[in-house]
C-alpha cells in the first residue's frame, strides 16, 4: 500500500512539472492592465504602445488601458510603474535608453537591469527644420550654428529624450553649441517646430514623418550612419554624409515591466513576443510607414540589444553635466 501510495505521489509530481511549464505562460488577467507611457499623447512612445498594446488585447483577452502621465523626462511615468502593486498589472513604455539614464540623472533610482524588456521597434531621430529658415543641407545647420553658438533654438521632449540624446552627440561630435527648448513629448516639440516656436527639431522620424510628407518640416539628415527610406517622401541622407565617421546605436522603443512581478506574467508576454508580435502586421506597417526598424525582442537579447545606446546616452549626459552620477559608478562603463 505504501509503494502504491509513493509510486502515486510521484507521477502526480511528475505530471506537475510536466505541466507547469505551459502553465507559467498562460497567465489569463482578470482585470484590465495600466500602461503608463510617461510621455504626452502623440508622441513616438504614445504612438508605438498603443499599437503594440491592441496586439496584446488580442493575445491577452483583456484590455489594456493607457495611461499617459508626462514630467521629468519620463521619470514620472516611470517612477509610477515602478512603485505600483508587483501584480503584474501596472507596466510602463518608452526608449530603454531613456530608463538606463535616471540612476545617472539622479532623478529615478532604477538601472536597466531592473526591467522585463518587451522591445517593438528601433527608433531613428532625424535633424527637422521649419522650411522658413535658410538651413537646406545639415551643414548648412552646423556652420550657423558654429557662427552663432548657442542661438538657434532646438526643440525636444526634454533631457534624456531621443532629441535631446541626438543634438548632444552632435554637439560632442561638432563643438558647436545650441539653445535647448524642452516640452513635454516628441509630438509637441515638433509641433512647435512647425508653428516656429523654434527652428529645429531633432526628434524621432516616426514623430516627424507627416509633417515631412505635408512639408512642414524640411529633413535634413538622419542621426545615423545610413541613409533612412520614408514612405512617402523618399531617402533622407545620414549624417555621417557631412560628418564622415559618424555613428549612433539603435535607439529600441518597447514596453517594460518591472521585475518582481509573478513569473507567469513575464513567461506569458514572452510566449505572446515570440509567437505574435514578431509575426504582427499592424507593427511592420507602423515601422514602415514612420521610418522605424521592426524588430522585437525580449529577455537577454533586449538587455543585449539596448545597452549600447544604454552606454552612450547616460556618458554623454554625464560629461555634458546633464548627469549628477558618474555612470561608472552604476554598472555602466565608458564606451
Amino acid at each position: 500500500m505504501q509503494k502504491r501510495f509513493f509510486l502515486c505521489a510521484t507521477v502526480a509530481v511528475l505530471m506537475l512539472a510536466i505541466a507547469a511549464p505551459g502553465a507559467a505562460q498562460n497567465w489569463k488577467p482578470v482585470r484590465p492592465i495600466n500602461l503608463i507611457v510617461p510621455w504626452a499623447a502623440g508622441g513616438s512612445t504614445d504612438q508605438v504602445t498603443r499599437v503594440t498594446a491592441a496586439e496584446l488585447e488580442k493575445a491577452l483577452g483583456q484590455t489594456i488601458v493607457i495611461v499617459n502621465q508626462p514630467g521629468a523626462s519620463g521619470a514620472i511615468g516611470t517612477k509610477s510603474a515602478l512603485d505600483a502593486a508587483k501584480d503584474g498589472y501596472t507596466w510602463t513604455a518608452g526608449a530603454a535608453q531613456d530608463l538606463g539614464a535616471y540612476q545617472t540623472l539622479g532623478s529615478l533610482s532604477t538601472n536597466i537591469k531592473d526591467w522585463h524588456l518587451f522591445l517593438n521597434v528601433a527608433n531613428i531621430q532625424v535633424i527637422g527644420v521649419n522650411p522658413q529658415t535658410p538651413y537646406k543641407t545639415a551643414k548648412d545647420l552646423l556652420d550657423a550654428m558654429k557662427a552663432k553658438p548657442g542661438q538657434i533654438s532646438v526643440a525636444t521632449a526634454g533631457v534624456t529624450s531621443a532629441g535631446h540624446n541626438a543634438m548632444e552627440l552632435i554637439s560632442k561630435a561638432t563643438g558647436v553649441k545650441y539653445r535647448h527648448v524642452t516640452y513635454d513629448g516628441g509630438n509637441p516639440a515638433v509641433v512647435a517646430t512647425v508653428a516656429g516656436e523654434a527652428e529645429v527639431t531633432t526628434q524621432l522620424a516616426v514623430e516627424q514623418a507627416d509633417m515631412i510628407r505635408g512639408k512642414r518640416l524640411r529633413p535634413l539628415a538622419a542621426v545615423s550612419e545610413k541613409p533612412l527610406e520614408l514612405e512617402g517622401y523618399g531617402t533622407i541622407p545620414p549624417l555621417s554624409q557631412t560628418l564622415p565617421g559618424f555613428t549612433a546605436p539603435a535607439n529600441y522603443f518597447g514596453i517594460f515591466v518591472p521585475n518582481g512581478v509573478p513569473d507567469e506574467v513575464v513567461k506569458t508576454l514572452e510566449r505572446i513576443w515570440a509567437e505574435q508580435i514578431v509575426n504582427s502586421e499592424a507593427l511592420k506597417k507602423y515601422a514602415t510607414s514612420r521610418g522605424a526598424l521592426f524588430n522585437p525582442l525580449y529577455g537577454d537579447a533586449a538587455q543585449k540589444a539596448v545597452f549600447p545606446a544604454v552606454q552612450l546616452n547616460a556618458w554623454v549626459l554625464y560629461e555634458g553635466g546633464k548627469a549628477k552620477v558618474s555612470p561608472d559608478t552604476v554598472g555602466i562603463p565608458k564606451p
